[in-house]
């Protein structure tokens, strides 16, 4: 990677930010009801960052995957070759950070959303490198090395959202990148069918080893009590995850904390639903329900109330943590000097 220093185009006007906005909140409502459901409890602007952050996450998401929103994934024989998909999305990505406005709305919601809240350009490239990982069908052999993956698809991304909720601090922000990975143990033990029958194992080589199972196993209904074992690992694994990311919610605004609260047992739960179901839930997708989500509403309000109550420090269990670097809030990235690839 290069290094260069130019100048960062401003932040869009407020017309031209409401009308992105507007167009990600739709991304969100049709991409993923749980985050368009945490996603109303934020305060007006930082809700707008936040879901101008996620289209482009979205639009990554579907770029690689040859999806649109999550669903109808087009004919192979349709779509460019995989690296030359993710060569367009890094392209396209630095096009839109030097100031380009010719291109699709996601990248210029995220180059908005970098500028405005001074994230490091540093962020996204490792986001963009877990699709590398995808793109290059990178195995796994240890549940470090899927750890390593879940941390750049998606505890970068709840480092890039802390940032925006105005967190700092390492303390503050590998809470946030805990929520993340849990969040993705959470998507991989729900959709191992799913993900096998395209090619992609994120399960470690070892512990399919240890269940006796070869990643072609994973796609075998006769298997499935097997395959329901590993994804409850995951959901087990996933715990401490969880537990420590709340440790973070002090370091929040009381609304910011509310939606990532409300977001933690939202997504918590579809690991639990899925462990009560057992080998029931093979090559299904787990979602929760309406009226769980507005149980994790009020249980989000009580979590955060009780993270505002003084009480002797809390120490975080050791967990698989983010790549250290120079602690964000001191790193410029927004005015009139940035990092580039």
């Amino acid at each position: 990677m290069s290094i260069a220093s130019e100048p960062m185009p401003p932040p869009l006007a407020s017309a031209d930010r409401a009308e992105l906005a507007a167009l990600a909140e739709d991304t969100i409502a049709k991409g993923s009801k749980s985050f368009a459901a945490a996603a109303k409890l934020f305060a007006p602007e930082v809700r707008k960052s936040a879901m101008m952050l996620y289209a482009w996450c979205r639009l990554c998401d579907d770029v690689i995957d040859g999806q649109h929103l999550g669903f109808s994934r087009r004919p192979v024989a349709e779509q460019p070759e995989p690296m030359e998909r993710l060569n367009h999305l890094v392209i396209e990505t630095l096009r839109a950070l030097d100031g380009d406005t010719g291109l699709h709305p996601a990248y210029l919601s995220m180059a908005d959303v970098v500028r405005r809240h001074a994230l490091p350009t540093r962020l996204l490239i490792e986001h963009l490198e877990g699709y590398r990982m995808d793109v290059g069908e990178t195995r796994y052999e240890t549940i470090e090395e899927t750890l390593s993956y879940c941390y750049r698809v998606a505890g970068v991304v709840g480092v890039m959202m802390a940032i925006i909720m105005g967190a700092r601090g390492d303390r503050a922000l590998d809470r946030a990148s805990d929520l993340g990975i849990a969040f993705q143990l959470t998507n991989i033990a729900r959709d191992i069918v799913e993900d096998a029958r395209l090619g992609r194992v994120y399960v470690p080589a070892e512990w399919l080893t240890e269940a006796g199972l070869e990643p072609r196993d994973l796609t075998d209904p006769a298997r499935r009590d097997e395959v329901a074992g590993l994804a409850m690992r995951l959901v087990d694994f996933a715990e401490p995850y969880y537990s420590s990311s709340l440790v973070g919610l002090s370091a929040l605004p009381a609304r910011s904390a509310w939606a990532v609260a409300t977001a933690h047992g939202v997504y918590r739960q579809i690991g639990l639903d899925l462990k009560a179901k057992g080998a029931a839930a093979y090559g299904q997708r787990v979602s929760t329900s309406r009226a769980a989500k507005l149980r994790h509403v009020g249980l989000g309000a009580l979590k955060v109330a009780a993270t505002r109550i003084p009480l002797p420090a809390r120490r975080s269990p050791k967990l698989w943590t983010r790549p250290s670097g120079r602690a964000i809030g001191a790193e410029r990235t927004s005015g009139d000097r940035r990092t580039r690839l």
